[in-house]
């Protein structure tokens, strides 16, 4: 069987969310898979070594001159047409309308189908415009897939209750944790990060972003209201986040006076984020909705306690005595439980031990030898139809 992979954004040096996805999916197929070919298809960047060099692994690198609309609709369809693949899988919610091609389409989540208003004002202008394109091809892509994998129960609930499936096309399959998300002994590397970053001593790691959904404000307000009990004591340390954004939020909730213990450390790559998040004392990942979770099997895998939320998929990711779990949709609450974590050192010692056992459930290798059977499976349907 001749499989494609869209990996249109994984030679970009920013990698996010669904980037490492799809990264830790080809890299585990990799290894798991000598048998199969494999064509990724990505769009030129300077990260254009991430793909470890497979004799089963082919990569294709596509231009298009109208952008990602272009790239995805005109010039993926046809590569993987002319590459003479079996199945495509498109592995970031979308994904080309007239594909020869049998799609596959991972859908993370259906956020931007649904009427929330906290997720409709807020939000940059790129994030908005890529909700509309999404809002628009999405529906008519899963349609026509073969197969749709997501990645939590939670999430499969909510996609089936939108678009009413009545066949078995839609399956979850967990993300994974990386190895290197560990427990991190070697003091060297741990002071080299520090340095490289110039991390203080004691802080609350927080990673989140402009994305309305991840909580920043709630959780500035609750660092803010922290402090007001603990005055300079702790540091909120913040990655990749825009200054001028920041200075916004914390006008809108009067917290101007805590810019000082906020550390913005710029764009981190994957590999340098165990050696931060084993130095922090708390982390933060109270997001209003998540389709699954990964940074919280990341602060888990790392032995440090974690503060989740109680909505969407994150109770499910979480599991029971491994985090301290909050409503993130009220601030006090994120701030009785950084309280508690700081004044009850046996507390968090027990979740973070906890984390480390939960965090071992999720590897990326199962979860890409899921995907792998599925692949198998639709082969089958296809060449018996």
């Amino acid at each position: 069987m001749k499989i494609g992979i869209e990996g249109q954004r994984l030679f970009r040096k920013k990698k996010h969310g669904m980037d490492m996805v799809a990264l830790e999916l080809i890299k585990s197929l990799q290894k798991i898979d000598h048998q199969n070919e494999y064509v990724v298809f990505v769009k030129p960047d300077f990260d254009d070594t991430c793909i470890p060099n497979a004799p089963n692994f082919k990569i294709v690198q596509l231009e298009s001159k109208w952008g990602y609309p272009g790239w995805e609709q005109i010039a993926l369809p046809k590569a993987a047409y002319k590459e003479g693949c079996d199945v495509l899988h498109c592995t970031s919610n979308t994904g080309p309308l007239f594909s020869k091609v049998p799609l596959i389409t991972t859908l993370h989540d259906i956020i931007y189908l649904e009427s929330i208003s906290i997720f409709k004002k807020e939000g940059t202008w790129y994030q908005k415009l890529g909700n509309m394109y999404r809002r628009y091809f999405v529906p008519p892509v899963i349609k026509k897939s073969k197969k749709v994998i997501t990645v939590s129960n939670y999430e499969k609930e909510r996609i089936n209750n939108h678009f009413g499936f009545k066949d078995n096309r839609l399956t979850a399959i967990y993300n994974g944790v990386g190895s290197h998300f560990k427990k991190v002994t070697d003091q060297g590397n741990l002071k080299t990060i520090k340095d490289k970053y110039t991390l203080p001593d004691n802080f609350f790691f927080f990673l989140g972003n402009t994305d309305p959904k991840k909580n920043t404000k709630g959780v500035l307000k609750a660092f803010s209201d922290f402090n007001k009990a603990y005055p300079n004591q702790y540091k909120l340390v913040m990655l990749d986040y825009d200054e001028g954004e920041l200075q916004k939020l914390l006008a809108s909730i009067e917290g101007e006076e805590i810019r000082p213990l906020i550390h913005l450390t710029g764009y981190v790559p994957n590999t340098d984020l165990p050696a931060i998040i084993n130095q922090c004392t708390i982390f933060l990942y109270p997001s209003l909705r998540e389709s699954f979770g990964i940074p919280i099997l990341e602060g888990m895998a790392c032995g440090v306690p974690v503060i989740t939320s109680n909505t969407s998929s994150m109770p499910e990711v979480a599991g029971e005595d491994t985090a301290l779990i909050v409503d993130p949709f009220k601030p006090s609450e994120i701030t009785t439980a950084m309280k508690t974590l700081v004044e009850d050192k046996i507390m968090a010692q027990v979740l973070a031990e906890n984390g480390i056992k939960r965090a071992k459930h999720f590897s990326w290798e199962t979860m890409a030898k899921n995907v792998l059977e599925l692949y198998e499976d639709v082969n089958i349907e296809l060449k018996n139809s």
